[in-house]
C-alpha cells in the first residue's frame, strides 16, 4: 500500500462512470489517482459479461494504486426507448398528429413503436409525453387500445430509440423487469458495493430489491441506492429514504418528468431529506457535460457542481465524460478541483445541534455520541486524523455526516465495509490495518503517518474505539500525541 493512502485534499467523493474512454486498467488507475472513489456500470448498456470484464479491471486497478474504490451497478429499470423510426428520424412540428402504435415495427414515420410493451395500456387522453429528453413533446388526444393519437405540443428532431418519459401517468410495469433482476443477482454474485435502482417510486421497489439480494444468502449484501427520477418519489420521499442506504438525484429523467425550473428546488429538498436520515446523497447528470468534447466545463457547470457541494451532497457524479468522453481523466481533476475550492465555504457554516443529534440509522446511540463528541475534540486540538475501526462501516458513516473537516481514516476487516466508505463524506477507508487492537491500529497509523509526511511529531490524533463491552463497539475516545 503506498504511504500517501490517505492523503485527500477534498472530502466530497468522486463517482465515475465506467465505459469505453475508460477500459483499460492504466485508464482506470489515471482516474482513481485523480480522485474516482466509486465507479458506476451502467447495465442500460452492455451485457452482464461485458459489465464483469469491467469490474474485473476495476479491481485490478484498485490493487494496482492501493487506494481503496466502490462498484456501484446501475439498475436500468423501466427505461422506455423508442423503437426504430424508417429513416431513422424526423422532423416534427407543433400542431401534428402522430402515433403510438403496438407492436415493434412500423413502415410511417409518424407511427412510433415502443420498446415498453405497456405503453398503450398506460395512455389516456391529456397525458403528456416527453420525448427527446424533453425536447420534443405529444400530448394524448385519445386512445383505442392499438393507436394513441397524439398532438405534437413541441417540435424538433425525433430519432430511433430515443427516451421516452410519461410525467404523472401511473405505470404498470413494475420497478425492476427481468433484466434488472437478472443484473442485480450478477451484482451481487461479482460482489458489488452498490446497487442503484432507476425509476423508484415507492419504498416498495426497494424492498423488491433488498429481498432478492437477501434471497442470496451473501454475507457482505451490496447497499441499495434509490435513484430519485419520478414525480411519484418526491410524493414518497421520506419513506424511500428511510428504506435505502443512499440516494441519488438523478437529474436527467427527473428534469423531463418535473418541471425543469424545479429542479434546483427538487435537488435541495432531496438533499435535506437524506441529511434529516443520515443518509449519503450522490448529485447526478450533466454535472460537467461539455467535458464530452472539451477540457474545461462551462462556467454555468463548474457552478453547478459547487453547488451542488454547498447543498451538502456527499458525491458528485461523471457520467458520459468518463464513459465515452474525450478527457475522462481532466473531468476528474476538474471536479476534485472545483470541490478543494468550494469546501472551504462549508467550514464557514454552523453545525445544526438538531441535525448532528439525530440518529444514524443501525448505530447505537452510545457510538453517536462518542462519534459527535469525537469530532468536536478533534477541531479543538486541531488533531491531524479521526481513526475509526468498524465491521460494518456504520460508525465511519456517523462521523462523516457530522460534517466535521478533520479527515476520519476507517479501517475494517470487512473488505465489503470498507469499500461501502468509498462514499462517505470525508472518510478515507485504508486496508491492512490491524481492525481489532486499538494500541496496535494506533502504532499502525503513526507508523504509516509518519513515513508519509502526513504525521509529524507532536500531531494529534483522535480514534473512536471501545472497551469491547456489549452495550457498545464504540465507548471510547483516544487522544494521542505523535512522539
Amino acid at each position: 500500500m503506498p504511504m500517501d493512502s490517505w492523503k485527500r485534499e477534498s472530502h466530497t467523493k468522486i463517482v465515475a462512470t465506467a465505459g469505453p474512454a475508460c477500459d483499460t486498467v492504466e485508464k482506470l488507475e489515471e482516474l482513481i489517482l485523480a480522485g474516482v472513489d466509486v465507479f458506476r456500470l451502467n447495465t442500460a448498456h452492455g451485457s452482464a459479461a461485458e459489465h464483469q470484464v469491467r469490474l474485473d479491471r476495476i479491481r485490478q486497478a484498485e490493487k494496482r494504486t492501493g487506494r481503496m474504490v466502490a462498484v456501484l451497478v446501475d439498475l436500468a429499470g423501466p427505461k422506455m426507448r423508442l423503437g426504430e423510426i424508417p429513416g431513422g428520424s424526423i422532423e416534427l412540428l407543433a400542431g401534428e398528429l402522430v402515433a403510438f402504435i403496438r407492436g415493434n415495427e412500423t413502415t410511417d414515420p409518424r407511427e412510433f413503436t415502443c420498446i415498453y410493451e405497456p405503453l398503450l395500456d398506460d395512455l389516456s387522453a391529456g397525458n403528456r409525453v416527453m420525448l427527446a429528453d424533453g425536447t420534443v413533446a405529444f400530448r394524448v388526444v385519445s386512445n383505442d387500445g392499438e393507436r394513441a393519437i397524439c398532438e405534437v405540443t413541441q417540435g424538433g428532431t425525433l430519432r430511433s430509440k430515443q427516451g421516452v418519459n410519461l410525467p404523472n401517468v401511473p405505470l404498470k410495469a413494475t420497478a425492476m423487469s427481468d433484466l434488472d433482476r437478472t443484473n442485480a443477482i450478477w451484482a451481487v454474485e461479482a460482489e458489488a458495493d452498490f446497487i442503484s435502482l432507476s425509476f423508484v417510486r415507492t419504498a416498495e421497489d426497494l424492498i423488491e430489491l433488498k429481498n432478492l439480494i437477501l434471497a442470496q444468502h451473501t454475507a457482505n449484501a451490496p447497499h441499495v441506492i434509490a435513484k430519485i427520477e419520478k414525480p411519484e418519489a418526491l410524493e414518497n420521499l421520506d419513506a424511500i429514504v428511510k428504506v435505502a442506504d443512499g440516494i441519488m438525484v438523478a437529474r436527467g429523467d427527473l428534469g423531463v418528468e418535473v418541471d425543469i425550473a424545479e429542479i434546483a428546488v427538487a435537488q435541495k429538498r432531496i438533499v435535506a431529506a437524506c441529511h434529516r436520515a443520515r443518509k449519503p446523497v450522490i448529485i447526478a447528470t450533466q454535472m460537467l457535460d461539455s467535458m464530452h468534447t472539451s477540457r474545461i466545463p462551462t462556467r454555468a457547470e463548474a457552478t453547478d457542481v459547487a453547488n451542488a457541494i454547498l447543498d451538502g451532497a456527499d458525491a458528485c457524479m461523471l457520467s458520459g465524460e468518463t464513459a465515452i468522453g474525450k478527457y475522462p481523466r481532466e473531468a476528474v481533476e476538474m471536479m476534485h478541483r472545483i470541490a478543494i475550492a468550494t469546501e472551504p465555504l462549508l467550514r464557514e457554516r454552523p453545525i445544526s445541534r438538531e441535525d448532528e443529534s439525530r440518529p444514524t440509522p443501525g448505530v447505537s446511540p452510545i457510538t453517536d455520541a462518542a462519534a459527535r463528541a469525537a469530532g468536536r475534540l478533534a477541531e479543538e486540538l486541531s488533531a491531524k486524523l479521526v481513526v475509526v475501526a468498524s465491521s460494518t462501516g456504520k460508525s465511519a458513516l456517523s462521523l462523516s455526516k457530522n460534517r466535521r473537516f478533520v479527515p476520519t481514516v476507517g479501517v475494517s476487516d470487512s473488505l465489503s465495509s470498507l469499500r461501502r466508505m468509498c462514499l462517505y463524506w470525508g472518510v478515507i477507508p485504508v486496508a491492512d490495518a490491524p481492525a481489532h487492537e486499538d494500541r496496535e491500529l494506533v502504532e499502525f497509523i503513526v507508523r504509516r503517518g509518519l513515513a508519509s509526511g502526513d504525521l509529524l511529531i507532536g500531531d494529534r490524533l483522535i480514534m473512536l474505539a471501545g472497551t469491547g463491552l456489549p452495550t457498545s463497539r464504540h465507548n471510547v475516545i483516544i487522544v494521542h500525541e505523535v512522539s
